[in-house]
């Protein structure tokens, strides 16, 4: 299983809205990634630069290159565009972390 981690930002003055649309994440996404293999997946919120922390595991992570390329992800891109950083087509600017520390 490997570990993946990765940062986005949230717009000011959006952590609520962000946290409203995650706490109402429609069925078909969440089945989405997990029919893609994302498993224990979390985001955490740096309150002082708004800036969002993403952590999951996957057995393949290759599976996320397909994940654009379904509607459903396209769609929640666009959902989330207004409230954090985006690329042209509507995804979070996401910026891969590397693991320097890992308990066991």
């Amino acid at each position: 299983m490997k570990k993946i981690a990765f940062k986005m930002q949230l717009h000011q003055g959006q952590v609520q809205e962000y946290q409203r649309r995650h706490d109402e994440i429609w069925t078909e996404l969440t089945e989405l990634l997990k029919n893609n293999g994302a498993e224990d997946y979390s985001i955490f919120l740096d309150p002082d630069t708004n800036a969002l922390f993403g952590v999951l595991k996957m057995e393949n992570p290759a599976l996320l290159d397909e994940l654009p390329k379904h509607p459903i992800m396209q769609k929640w891109w666009k959902y989330m565009s207004d409230i954090m950083e985006t690329n042209p087509d509507n995804s979070p600017i996401s910026t891969p972390l590397k693991e320097v520390f890992y308990l066991s």
